[in-house]
């Protein structure tokens, strides 16, 4: 009897074998992914799905996975299974509350969200690609989910919750701005605010460890790197994040959440959630009190010149070093560069008397120049701010140096772009020079002080000099930039030109000679479609917004056929016959 139960018991899982499989089957994926992050180069893999919760599903490389041991996977499973439980109960549910939700049911038409674990370059953690949230009939290698992806080497990181949690940012952010504002957030603040989601879920809190630590550390390395000129640098990132720690901690998280929510993108929108939340400061003095800050940390100097943040309490940049002989009279000067909205700290010692600073900018950009003086017991005393004339030229006569004035530090930035950055941009040069001139406490300021008209015409001349030299050298610059982002010439100086289109362009594609030639053609199709004009190989905000032009321009060819009224950005199939077809004319 028993054995005719074994042999009934047999057959019935026979039977359902195929069922089995056909489970297994379905729980196999093949998914696109960037060639340019996966560990191999890799366009396609195939995931097995590890485990389905009320808001995810967990995918797993399946190559990857089979290469690893018996003991590796269990140590991923348990990591993946603890990501779960974080996910769950912690990340999304702060994340969507705080910010808005992400595109539900989505264009899968599922209310769960897709986490891809794949092998990928070393410096990668992880990253989230806009195309997937648009159909194959405008993006053939959209996945079609909304969905973000990470890194699988570091599955067993105590920061993967980290990577997770800024990835997920990305996540919100796109349905948040492009979906439901139709707008795309500035490269930089979208990074910027993803990158304060470790500190608002608590994971910053142990400093040892933390991504904030890891920041910091990048941060104090190059303090002088642009915040708003995006170019995916370590740098980029440590710049963002102690801005926007900065920005949170005296203005609140509301400040994020209101530019999230606003219409406009990037300074725009930060300057519109401050004058909503009733502050007076716009982005220019909160960037400016920031650089401060991190020279001085000193609340009791001012309530904006410190981080509240107790991880943040021993953060200090190194300003630059100019030392001035003791003896005699003595003179340094230095022409530096330096992009919009990057701070620059340059601290003067030594020498005696009065302390002379003079600064010249270009004419063509705003700068701001607080200058600060430092006791002989170390404490930083009121801070002020040279006063430029309309051509950005301006000194300070500074006292008692060294008698009573143990050093002075200026902290230059220029602040005349607010919108519309790309990955590479412009840097504007500026001189000062700092002189001891003479031993006099009393020495009169630069408009008492008595002159010859001799010493008066040499002085003016000296000036002007330098001016055009700041001048010639910015000419330079901007010549040195078009050839970078690719002008109109090709490097062997041929006219750039693209008979044919073959194959799909879209938003993040970096370095690319095909965009170059779809930026020079739009280019070429006048101002209404792309009047920024910049042709530089990264299909960035700007293409994206000129290619939408293009696309309602040419509507019915383009958007009519796959019943869309408005443009989506991506250089598609419908789009590249258009392009294709003003080409062959």
């Amino acid at each position: 009897m028993f054995q005719k139960l074994q042999l009934v018991l047999i057959c019935f899982l026979f039977l359902l074998l195929p069922l089995f499989v056909s489970a297994v089957a379905k729980s196999e994926v093949n998914f696109f992914v960037d060639s340019t992050y996966d560990l191999e180069g890799k366009e396609e893999i195939t995931a097995f799905l590890f485990r389905i919760t009320p808001n995810s599903h967990f995918y797993i490389d399946k190559d990857w996975w089979q290469e690893l041991d018996e003991d590796s996977q269990k140590e991923a499973e348990d990591s993946l299974l603890a990501l779960e439980e974080e996910f769950k109960n912690k990340i999304y549910p702060t994340l969507t509350a705080t910010y808005g939700s992400e595109w539900k049911p989505g264009i899968d038409n599922d209310e769960r969200i897709t986490i891809l674990f794949h092998p990928m370059k070393k410096m990668a953690k992880g990253y989230f690609n806009s195309g997937d949230e648009y159909s194959r009939l405008i993006l053939p290698s959209s996945n079609q989910r909304e969905m973000v992806y990470l890194n699988a080497n570091f599955i067993t990181d105590p920061l993967m919750k980290t990577f997770l949690a800024q990835e997920f940012t990305h996540l919100i952010t796109f349905n948040q701005k492009e979906k439901i504002k139709g707008v795309t957030e500035e490269v930089w603040l979208n990074e910027a605010r993803a990158e304060y989601s470790p500190t608002l879920l608590g994971h910053d809190d142990k400093y040892q460890g933390s991504n904030l630590q890891a920041r910091v550390q990048v941060f104090l390395k190059n303090p002088s790197d642009s915040l708003t000129e995006w170019q995916g640098k370590e740098a980029d990132y440590g710049a963002a994040n102690l801005f926007i720690q900065y920005l949170v901690d005296h203005y609140g998280i509301e400040i994020l959440v209101d530019s999230l929510q606003s219409k406009k993108t990037g300074i725009a929108s930060i300057n519109e959630a401050l004058s909503e939340n009733g502050f007076e400061e716009d982005f220019s003095q909160v960037f400016t009190d920031w650089t401060i800050a991190v020279l001085v940390h000193n609340c009791q100097l001012g309530e904006k010149y410190c981080y509240k943040n107790e991880n943040l309490k021993n953060l200090y940049i190194t300003p630059s070093i100019n030392f001035l002989p003791f003896a005699g009279e003595s003179t340094l000067a230095m022409t530096d560069n330096s992009k919009n909205w990057a701070g620059n700290w340059y601290r003067f010692t030594g020498g005696g008397g009065t302390l002379k600073i003079e600064f010249i900018g270009n004419p063509e950009n705003l700068f701001k120049v607080p200058y600060i003086a430092q006791d002989l017991l170390g404490n930083w005393q009121e801070v002020s701010f040279l006063k430029l004339n309309e051509l950005q030229r301006g000194e300070i006569l500074v006292p008692g140096f060294r008698t009573k004035v143990a050093s002075v530090a200026i902290i230059p930035s220029v602040q005349s772009k607010i919108s519309g950055f790309s990955s590479t941009e412009l840097s504007i040069p500026f001189f000062w020079e700092a002189s001891t001139i003479g031993e006099s406490e009393e020495s009169p300021t630069s408009e008492e002080k008595p002159s010859n008209n001799q010493t008066q015409t040499k002085r003016i001349q000296e000036l002007l000099e330098k001016i055009a030299a700041l001048e010639k050298e910015l000419a330079e610059l901007r010549t040195e930039l078009s050839q970078l982002l690719g002008g109109s010439e090709s490097s062997t100086g041929e006219p750039l030109s693209c008979q044919k289109f073959g194959r799909d362009l879209y938003y993040g594609m970096k370095d690319n000679p095909e965009v170059s030639c779809l930026q020079e053609l739009l280019k070429n199709l006048g101002p209404e479609i792309y009047p920024e004009g910049l042709v530089t190989g990264n299909f960035l905000t700007l293409t994206k917004e000129a290619v939408k032009r293009f696309q309602e321009k040419y509507a019915e060819d383009i958007l009519a056929p796959i019943s869309l009224t408005e443009g989506t950005g991506y250089f598609g199939q419908k789009t590249r016959a258009k392009i294709n077809e003003i080409l062959g004319e």
